[in-house]
């Protein structure tokens, strides 16, 4: 006996369905465009996104309000990459590593944030500068009660150079005094050098 079809699902949830699959296709095509381009119109990332610019407007009634939405959309991007990276039981030299490979591969995904020319940038509810720097100071303390660290200085204090050190290491990239991969490699480096890494603990 053949099974009768399944039903259709309800207007309403395919609608939402939908919404949900055009709102993906326009954050994702603003990401990759405005990362180019940081003045490319919302005519240019529907087309991007293969969307109608009223499509855009349905979901994003201003160009302000779009680029807040992948502001928000990064952040919580930058959050799972945290929490995938296992940052309070790996070996701390490899969280740590960890931390800051989740570091670039944000940047990498979103170079808008790092683009000096493109306007300014809104702070987003859940802003990485407020839920990352206790993390990797949770990292770092536990790094140096353990001996895979230096004692001092404070992890306070660490935690804070190590975001500093990886901003300028992203700079260096942008105006191409380094490429990605030294800028990465340096930035390990001296990240390591700084916390006074112990090598027999990796």
């Amino acid at each position: 006996m053949v099974d009768p079809p399944a039903p259709a699902p309800p207007p309403a949830r395919r609608r939402r369905a939908d919404a949900r699959r055009s709102i993906g296709a326009i954050l994702d095509a603003a990401r990759v465009v405005l990362g180019e381009r940081p003045d490319a119109s919302m005519e240019d990332i529907a087309g991007a996104a293969g969307v109608t610019r009223q499509t855009v407007y349905a979901h994003f009634p201003s160009r302000d309000a779009l680029v807040a939405g992948l502001v928000e959309s990064a952040a919580a991007e930058y959050a799972g990459l945290l929490d995938e990276a296992d940052l309070d039981t790996a070996p701390p030299t490899e969280a740590l590593t960890r931390f800051l490979d989740a570091g670039w591969r944000f940047l990498d995904r979103y170079p808008l944030l790092v683009n000096a020319g493109a306007p300014r940038i809104p702070r987003p509810v859940d802003d990485p500068h407020d839920f990352a720097p206790p993390r990797l100071e949770r990292l770092l303390q536990r790094g140096q009660d353990s001996g895979d660290f230096a004692p001092t200085p404070p992890a306070s204090w660490l935690a804070t150079t190590i975001f500093a050190l990886q901003h300028a290491a992203v700079a260096e990239t942008t105006t191409g005094r380094l490429t990605r991969a030294e800028a990465q490699t340096l930035c390990l480096q001296s990240t390591l050098r700084l916390c006074g890494a112990n090598p027999d603990h990796r």
